[in-house]
């Protein structure tokens, strides 16, 4: 019989807030600060207008996503174009350290220093840092993890926040005598770290057909150069216009109307290649493509399981709200496959301003954040939760009505019985088989869960990236159902989100696909008819680009050839367009594989002041919990030409658009107020947007599944009943995953260093279990070539360091952009169409071994 810990079902004193244990008492609309007051039909997944991804496609005029597409050259690249696409080969000098068991601590604060006064000077830098998340300062452009309701520290920062506000306040310019001296040949070359060292972007630059150089441009003279080609276009589908989920709610709302207003739908972003399973997932199930908890929920939770993510590295301030419900008696699941410092222990560097704390901080290893580490296998989660929820059905029959909430379920659900058969017909040799974790172990995990009713899942890339991320959320989802862990403080769904902005984005509209009631609120407030056919999403552009049937790729901020699949491939893609655009703040090696012509535009950041007619402007964020806040940069922006992205947006759409635009793009762009109207008027939930944007903290975006009511089509909440497939590979084969270094956000590349991992100086690594080395003869630092395999399809990556690691026996790791080349751009996740970089097949060889191999390949390829 499964043992269950105690709870307050069996002892009330272990409750906390017991009142707040009955599902009778889940919150009502408005019940949390300035939450809402009433929850809005999700506008993110597709409902009864788009049922389907293969409806999409045929809409769209896309190929089908299991359309077979050659390799591109991989290794051989680098002899064919001068300009490389790929970050170059040279090592750096790789040092290894044992891997780290604490994260944070001293050592981070005096990194975040470093790197504050390194890039933008003592003064300048410290100024960045205390305007860093405070009600009146400016949103971190690194990750969109909450800021508190209430009281926020002097230092509402962490480690890689600091390095991402550093390089934005970098004082060093990369203007134009950087251009003149450096051929692109020259600056692709180069390091992502240096190219991001280089610094600020600060005047427009154009590189004309056969040019190797980027060379100024006047601003009016950029603006008509992108409306030529726009208008030359045979159909406005023959556009691709990418948006960074760092840019703002109003740009992003501006880039949007322009880009519908001149006809098309094509408005890929980069939450296509990370959460868009979680919509995916979360939409058809509980209405609502989003989290449904608050940083307070967090605090207040019994059980916290964090799957496929890296607080530690990728969301540190996450640690602190991990810290606070472990004080507050929470317990923790981790579920990996790789042992992150960050789950392990955290000294909070707030604790050494407390004099109660300081001496423990300094001295001690800090708060232990994980009770119970599942290192799963590299697409096994699926099969772990359903090991939980199998012996939660034993427990339940043991324990009728202890366990599955069947009130809940009777009231707010459908599909219970499907789905609970599911779970009781999976073997136990299947679960253990795939998760790579004992049926004990998960009985340790079901014994935490078992009666505990504030439960919240935390889960990033590591799962959405997955073939079946999707299904593997949908699991997620039917843990919290079994238990009626929704809709109530301390319990709910914790989809941790990258980018400052990027679910914001989303809500302002940047979506191939976005519905009905979207499009027919901005014809009603714009005076036009907004495209319905669908346009395409990442995967889908970066294959019609690939064919030659687009002709001009326009970016607003972000890396795509970094952030995306199949690096080779997208390189072949952007050459082919007559015209490239890219927005940005400081160089990237995107900005350097470009079409025929090619525009470099620079922008503020959002450290920036943003000075316009009317004054000093405010944009706004949506964080991972849907809180809506301000931000208003606080520096003056280096001398040069940079304009904000509204002016460029308005300046592009006034160019292009002529007579056709009713729209007053002049007067938004005096006063983003005006915009804020409009998005008033379009979006539920941004009534009194201008009002709502001034309160101290920002606001809350309704959310229903956050208050039990669920706007699914059949206003339930729907269990999920998927299917558990056992994947077979050949017996030299590894199933590698990409993951983030420490001193990396997204494809922005700080430093060569990962201390946690003990990895310093050297990016060009591959994490491998000492037995899987053994197997193939390799010791620590031997050179190693990579080789993926995928519909009979090879790509392969050449001189990388083998590293012996804890990690499960027939996995490996390695870096995303260096490692992106070996992630096929036809192997996507199922429905929402991401690239499965957490499942790559792969075979590893010493480098000596291919020598001659590679020499005939390359001598075949240049003849």
């Amino acid at each position: 019989m499964i043992s269950m810990e105690d709870s307050p079902i069996s002892d009330p004193s272990k409750a906390g807030q017991t009142h707040q244990q009955k599902a009778s008492l889940a919150p009502k609309s408005g019940e949390r600060p300035d939450q809402g007051t009433a929850p809005v039909a999700d506008y993110e997944i597709p409902a009864a207008d788009h049922p389907t991804k293969a409806g999409h496609e045929v809409s769209a005029g896309a190929p089908p996503a299991h359309e077979h597409i050659p390799a591109p050259p991989t290794s051989e690249a680098k002899y064919l174009h001068p300009i490389l696409a790929q970050p170059p080969e040279a090592l750096t000098g790789l040092r290894l350290e044992g891997r780290q068991k604490v994260a944070a601590g001293v050592t981070a604060v005096l990194k975040s220093m470093q790197f504050s006064w390194t890039e933008g000077g003592v003064g300048r830098g410290s100024r960045a840092l205390l305007g860093l998340n405070q009600k009146n300062g400016f949103d971190c452009s690194s990750c969109a993890w909450p800021d508190p309701d209430e009281h926020r520290s002097v230092a509402e920062f962490c480690e890689n926040g600091a390095k991402a506000t550093a390089s934005d306040a970098d004082d060093k310019a990369a203007g134009p005598e950087f251009f003149a001296r450096h051929s692109l040949a020259e600056l692709s070359r180069m390091t992502d770290r240096d190219q991001n060292n280089a610094g600020r972007l600060t005047h427009p630059m154009v590189k004309r057909p056969g040019d190797n150089h980027y060379s100024p441009i006047a601003w009016p003279d950029a603006f008509d150069l992108i409306a030529k080609e726009l208008n030359a276009l045979d159909s406005p589908d023959e556009a691709v216009f990418y948006t960074s989920g760092k840019v703002p709610n109003e740009p992003a709302f501006l880039f949007q109307l322009f880009v519908r207003e001149f006809g098309t739908n094509n408005l890929p972003d980069c939450s296509n290649m990370c959460h868009e399973s979680s919509g995916s997932a979360l939409s058809p199930t509980l209405g609502l493509g989003k989290g449904s908890v608050t940083l307070n929920d967090i605090h207040e939770a019994e059980v916290i399981l964090i799957i496929g993510q890296n607080p530690g590295t990728n969301h540190p301030r996450m640690l602190s709200a991990l810290q606070m419900a472990k004080r507050n008696g929470a317990k923790i699941i981790s579920i990996n496959p790789l042992i992150e410092a960050g789950l392990n222990h955290f000294k909070n560097p707030q604790d050494f301003m407390n004099p109660l704390r300081a001496l423990g901080a300094l001295l001690g290893d800090g708060t232990q954040i994980t009770d119970l580490y599942l290192q799963v296998r590299v697409d096994g989660d699926m099969a772990l939760l359903r090991g939980i929820m199998k012996h939660l059905f034993e427990a339940e029959d043991a324990n009728p009505g202890q366990v599955v909430d069947r009130p809940f379920i009777a009231e707010f659900t459908t599909g219970f019985e499907s789905f609970e058969q599911n779970i009781r017909n999976t073997s136990w040799e299947a679960i253990e088989e795939i998760s790579g974790i004992s049926r004990a172990q998960l009985l340790e995990a079901a014994n935490i869960i078992a009666r505990k009713q504030k439960i919240i899942t935390c889960w990033a890339m590591g799962v959405t990236q997955q073939r079946k991320g999707v299904e593997t959320i949908q699991e997620i989802v039917n843990l919290h159902l079994m238990k009626g862990a929704i809709g109530k403080p301390g319990a709910g769904t914790c989809p941790v989100r990258g980018h400052s902005n990027v679910q914001g984005d989303r809500t302002m509209g940047i979506w191939e696909r976005m519905h009905t009631n979207f499009l027919d609120a901005l014809q009603k407030e714009f005076k036009f008819s907004p495209p319905r056919k669908d346009g395409f999403d990442v995967v889908e552009s970066l294959k019609m680009m690939n064919a030659g049937k687009t002709k001009v790729y326009f970016s607003l901020g972000g890396n795509l050839l970094a952030a995306g699949p199949d690096t080779e491939f997208i390189a072949e893609g952007m050459r082919k367009q007559n015209l490239t655009v890219f927005v940005g703040t400081k160089l990237n090696r995107g900005h350097l594989v470009t079409g025929k012509t090619s525009l470099l535009l620079p922008c503020f950041t959002h450290v920036d002041i943003d000075m316009q007619k009317s004054g000093h402007q405010m944009t706004s964020c949506e964080n991972s919990m849907g809180v809506v806040s301000q931000n208003k940069g606080i520096l003056v922006p280096l001398a040069g030409e940079m304009l904000s992205e509204v002016a460029i947006i308005s300046g592009i759409a006034i160019a292009t658009l002529g007579d056709k635009t009713t729209t007053d793009w002049v007067a938004m762009t005096e006063n983003y107020d005006v915009i804020r109207d409009h998005i008033s008027r379009v979006i539920p939930g941004f009534e009194k947007f201008n009002e709502n944007l001034r309160q101290p903290g920002g606001f809350y975006l309704p959310n229903g599944p956050r208050e039990r009511k669920f706007t699914t089509e059949n206003g339930k909440a729907n269990f999920s009943t998927t299917t558990l497939d056992k994947y077979t590979i050949e017996p030299d084969q590894l199933i590698m995953m990409t993951v983030r270094s420490h001193d990396q956000f997204n494809t922005t590349i700080y430093e060569y260093n990962d201390r946690y991992r003990g990895i310093h100086n050297e990016r060009r690594v591959l994490f491998m279990n000492p037995a899987d080395m053994a197997a193939r003869g390799l010791k620590a630092k031997d050179l190693i070539d990579i080789t993926s395999h995928f519909q009979g399809e090879e790509r392969t990556v050449e001189k990388f360091v083998a590293v012996p690691y804890d990690i499960p026996k027939g996995n490996v790791s390695a870096y995303f952009p260096e490692a992106n080349p070996l992630v096929p751009i036809t192997s996507v996740a199922k429905v929402s169409n991401t690239p499965t970089s957490k499942y790559v097949v792969v075979t590893v060889v010493p480098t000596a071994v291919n020598n001659d191999k590679r020499i005939k390949q390359r001598e075949k390829m240049l003849a």
